[in-house]
């Protein structure tokens, strides 16, 4: 285990783009554990920027869940109306964009032209990245990407809460990650640096699939020169898979918590799970 003090600062951040599912509950109970683990307070913070997804009924879930999982938390909004009132991230808008600002000041951006459709099938034929970066497109055409360039061969490493930290070749995994979406709306990797950044996070817990997540939210960080999330370490667990040995997802359609509830399901299971998970992550 890493140095870190008792207490701190920890969060979980769902996304109302969906019913949740067990995996996002072992990852909520997670949370929950090692912030009574560290004495560390638990923010709720809720991830809705994407408006398309966001629907009522999934926000609602969210709280339902958490009551459901008895996950208590110090921080953030207390339900639904609380959080649109108060909380959320639409209001931070302007907030992300200054780092996206102080990003293109620094000359690592670039304005991309590129649909997620036409990156993909450049990859397939053995392109991971586009030519805008050396095109010079006009900066605030609305329908602008902004791109961060990520050199080939760029390393990054994850502090880690447990164990060593882990060294991630950014630049294989997630080449030129979008930070500014067309229409000036800001992508997740820039507003998750600033929530963690202004809320005082210190340790954060993610599924393994997020690695290369983190590692472009510590490279971000670096060349912004922000010391305090510099100092964020992370736990990435292994994620819960369903009976075919798959990855739970609310695209998916696995099983919902939601369902569960109706059904009159105990969360007892998921517990044990995030229990073990716990066990297995501290002696690793």
């Amino acid at each position: 285990m890493s140095g870190m003090a008792h207490g701190g600062r920890t969060r979980s951040a769902p996304t109302p783009s969906g019913f949740l599912h067990a995996g996002n509950a072992i990852n909520f109970l997670l949370v929950h554990r090692l912030a009574e683990m560290f004495h560390a307070r638990h923010r709720l913070r809720i991830d809705d920027l994407d408006v398309e997804r966001m629907r009522p009924e999934y926000l609602d879930d969210i709280f339902r869940s958490l009551e459901w999982l008895g996950i208590t938390w110090q921080d953030g909004p207390r339900d639904p109306a609380d959080h649109l009132a108060h909380f959320s991230q639409r209001a931070r808008i302007p907030r992300y964009l200054q780092l996206a600002d102080q990003l293109r000041a620094c000359g690592v951006l670039y304005a991309c032209a590129c649909s997620r459709s036409k990156m993909r099938e450049l990859a397939e034929r053995g392109f991971p990245r586009c030519d805008c970066r050396t095109l010079e497109l006009p900066w605030e055409d609305p329908e602008m990407l902004w791109r961060l360039h990520v050199p080939e061969g760029t390393v990054v490493e994850v502090s880690a809460l447990f164990g060593d930290p882990v060294p991630v070749d950014l630049g294989s995994c997630m080449p030129d990650p979008v930070l500014r979406q067309r229409n000036g709306v800001p992508a997740y990797q820039l507003a998750t640096v600033a929530d963690d950044l202004d809320h005082g996070t210190t340790f954060i817990v993610r599924g393994a699939d997020l690695l290369p997540s983190s590692a472009c939210q510590v490279y971000i960080a670096r060349l912004l020169d922000l010391g305090a999330f510099l100092k964020i370490s992370f736990v990435h667990h292994p994620l819960a898979l369903d009976e075919a040995g798959n990855k739970l997802s609310k695209s998916a359609g696995s099983a919902s918590l939601a369902a569960m509830r109706a059904s009159g399901v105990r969360p007892d299971a998921l517990h044990a799970h995030a229990e073990a998970l716990l066990e297995r992550l501290r002696s690793a």
